[in-house]
């Protein structure tokens, strides 16, 4: 089932999360498809058909905090709330979810506007705030100005769960099964919380492997779920920013279906964290701490 409508931060959204079959988005009389139809000619084995097929939509997604735009992201319009609370906690910007006061998108014309209310002494520290910041695609490093900015060191990780080969198969099966819009469109990343024993707990897709990232880790912060207590399986690579964001987030393993890349795992090392790449059923490549993962 979707997500309710948002409380705990402010004024509650309508929204319809991922299992909602029709994959729309709306809020304030506007409506936005993650997936639309278009017609295209098929060549299959020599021969040309007219058909329809699904394609992935991405829509400009303006974060505006306390009124001033900072950062504009191309988004599938799908998990907006999640996506801008966790986006402000794994970008810094905010330091823990009870700091996001209040968060309501608004449907434009031209894209879709969240609004977010940051405490003033956090808004004063906003990176890049005296400017708008755009980002392409799911960008990793959208907004940084400097290096310092763009490559953080964040604080090491807790314990974190242990997780046994079992666990990472039947999640890698599970996330499979739960790709909604990615099963239409064949366009999109998901990114998955999974608690050993239980499976997959909630999924987020996206266009960019970022936003997926952000969204998953904003619906975590929503129902104030322990880091502690799983890991999050990537359909993507694990560049720095996905590492980054999950040690930002208190989260000790991330697992991905493709490779990492060097300093990925330079980061992993430097905070603690579990970081796995190649999943491919119960085949796997454990890049750095491993005493997190075990057989059974």
């Amino acid at each position: 089932m979707a997500d309710p409508a948002l409380t705990v931060f402010g004024t509650p959204l309508d929204s319809i999360g991922e299992d909602d079959a029709t994959g729309t988005w709306a809020q304030g009389g506007g409506v936005r498809l993650s997936h639309s139809r278009v017609s295209v000619k098929r060549w299959r084995d020599g021969t040309e058909t007219i058909e329809d097929d699904e394609v992935a939509e991405e829509v400009p997604v303006a974060l505006v905090y306390n009124g001033v735009p900072h950062v504009v992201m191309l988004a599938t319009p799908l998990d907006l709330e999640d996506f801008a609370i966790g986006f402000s906690l794994t970008e810094g910007i905010v330091r823990s979810p009870s700091e996001v006061l209040a968060v309501r998108a608004h449907s434009r014309s031209e894209g879709i506007e969240v609004r977010l209310r940051i405490p003033e002494e956090r808004f004063a520290c906003l990176p890049g705030k005296e400017h708008n910041l755009t980002g392409r695609t799911g960008c990793g490093l959208c907004g940084a100005a400097t290096l310092q900015q763009a490559v953080r060191h964040p604080q090491p990780v807790d314990l974190g769960a242990t997780v046994s080969i079992a666990d990472l198969r039947d999640a890698q099966v599970q996330l499979h099964a739960r790709q909604n819009i990615n099963r239409l469109t064949g366009a999109v990343h998901a990114a998955a919380w999974v608690v050993p024993g239980k499976g997959v707990i909630h999924v987020r897709e996206d266009v960019g492997r970022h936003n997926a990232l952000d969204k998953l880790i904003g619906v975590l912060a929503k129902t104030r779920t322990s880091r502690n207590e799983g890991f999050v399986l990537v359909t993507s690579r694990a560049s720095y920013e996905m590492v980054q964001k999950c040690a930002e987030a208190g989260i000790g393993f991330l697992a991905a279906v493709s490779a990492p890349t060097g300093l990925a795992i330079r980061l992993a090392l430097e905070t603690g964290l579990t970081l796995v790449g190649f999943l491919r059923g119960g085949n796997c490549v454990v890049y750095t701490n491993s005493h997190r993962l075990h057989e059974q």
